[in-house]
């Protein structure tokens, strides 16, 4: 009858929740030509320092995706903006930065990322900011020259962060800014998040029958 009236797709989900398992797990999609990170803040960015933090984690988690699916990046485009109901100081800032190499070394990244930070007008209510990299190619698919070859890489920075990460959470290691802890909460709020009973074990339902 669902099926009928309404669609095989709702028809899955009406199953799924009687736990009639019809629905594929799907993997993480990332772009053929791009990775973006972009977030709105909970509180806004009024300063190159604190937009240079905001930079900072997202430039790690960019390493950490390009790493997680074996890419690298040729090009990061960091940029910002100001709301659109603020008429008073409008801003769009944004850089577009070539890599020295396909890289996805984070403190490269990071570099490349903190250059928006020259572009920030102090004072300014920033309320959205992210970044894009670009050229993505998998990784050894060309072998730099010796004079480029990137010491951070070959010393496994990236994967160094990431085994901490993983091991103490997210946070818990940084680059520059972005391993301080403290200062304004620009971060997404998510006091309203869904509980994710199906993804998290640590959210899982418990069900205790006396």
């Amino acid at each position: 009858m669902i099926r009928d009236r309404f669609s095989v797709v709702l028809m899955r989900t009406v199953l799924e929740l009687q736990g009639t398992p019809c629905i594929p797990m799907e993997e993480e999609r990332v772009g053929k030509d791009q990775l973006i990170f972009s977030r709105s803040f909970a509180t806004p960015v009024t300063t190159a320092a604190d937009m240079g933090q905001v930079m900072s984690v997202y430039a790690q988690q960019a390493s950490a995706r390009l790493a997680k699916h074996g890419l690298q990046a040729k090009v990061l485009t960091a940029f910002a903006g100001t709301s659109h109901f603020n008429q008073d100081n409008i801003s769009y800032p944004s850089v577009c930065v070539p890599l020295p190499m396909p890289t996805a070394d984070p403190v490269l990244l990071h570099k490349a990322a903190n250059s928006l930070c020259e572009r920030i007008y102090e004072g300014v209510k920033y309320v959205r900011a992210g970044i894009m990299v670009t050229d993505l190619r998998p990784t050894g698919n060309q072998s730099p020259l010796e004079l480029f070859e990137n010491p951070h890489e070959e010393r496994g920075i990236g994967q160094l962060m990431e085994s901490v990460s993983k091991k103490y959470g997210r946070g818990s290691i940084g680059l520059g800014s972005a391993g301080l802890r403290g200062g304004p909460d620009w971060s997404m709020k998510r006091d309203m998040l869904s509980p994710r009973y199906t993804t998290h074990w640590d959210e899982l339902l418990l069900v205790k029958a006396s």
